[in-house]
């Protein structure tokens, strides 16, 4: 198991609207809104490190409201 929180940075005004959005995602397990330079602090689960990078690189950053990632990988 691949544990994983991905700081984003969203569109002004939509950082709930995205926090929704993820939480109905089966690899998501918790999401934030949170105040500073990012806008949404979430953590992700995945299989593999493969699956991680699908997961992002085909879900998150397809999301137009979603301007940045930062990804930190738990170990």
């Amino acid at each position: 198991m691949v544990t994983a929180f991905i700081l984003m940075v969203t569109a002004a005004g939509k950082e709930r609207e995205v926090m929704e959005k993820l939480l109905a995602m089966p690899e998501v397990k918790e999401a934030y809104v949170v105040y500073g330079e990012y806008d949404l602090v979430v953590k992700v689960e995945t299989e593999t490190l493969k699956d991680l990078d699908q997961f992002i690189t085909e879900k998150i950053r397809r999301m137009p409201e979603i301007q940045m990632t930062s990804t930190m990988i738990a170990i």
